[in-house]
């Protein structure tokens, strides 16, 4: 490609403000690039099932996936005593899969663990959160001047209760 090709291209691209790279999803409805987003939610039945099939998934790579470690290396070992070469081959195959197999069920009993943990830490985070937010939104609408007519009590403090009027 020639350099003067090169340089119409990148004017021709700058030129093209108006088009948007859109990467991996569907155009919104009404179209535009813009949209609203939501919440990321999730419920504790969600993580317990992660949790319970990545705990499965370790128990069935351990029974499955295994290969049967004294039988390989005996076999590598009788096809490097007879001189053939597959014989280094078949034990280092063996000994990868045996480490790789390793880190697979040390990754299931990470999820699985972390899942539990997961759905204790957030459920404390998410009543703290929402006690923090609602004690703002009380405190935010106590200033609010569109709440009440002017000269009277804003209505978010509520009506004092008969014992309480006394009081004062």
């Amino acid at each position: 490609m020639a350099w003067d090709e090169w340089e119409q291209l990148k004017t021709q691209a700058a030129g093209r403000e108006s088009e948007q790279m859109q990467l991996n999803r569907v155009p919104d409805e009404g179209g535009g690039g813009g949209g609203s987003y939501g919440d990321l939610t999730t419920s504790e039945g969600d993580l317990a099932k992660i949790g319970s099939n990545a705990f499965k998934l370790f128990n069935r790579l351990y029974d499955e996936a295994r290969v049967a470690g004294p039988s390989s290396s005996k076999a590598a070992e009788d096809l490097k005593t007879q001189g053939f070469e597959l014989g280094g081959g078949l034990a280092h195959v063996a000994k990868r899969w045996d480490e790789q197999l390793g880190s697979l069920r040390d990754a299931c009993s990470h999820i699985s663990n972390h899942m539990r943990v997961t759905k204790k830490i957030h459920k404390n985070d998410e009543h703290y959160i929402t006690g923090q937010l609602s004690s703002i939104a009380t405190l935010d609408s106590g200033f609010d001047e569109r709440v009440g007519q002017p000269g009277e009590k804003n209505p978010i403090y509520g009506e004092k209760k008969k014992d309480e009027k006394d009081k004062d």
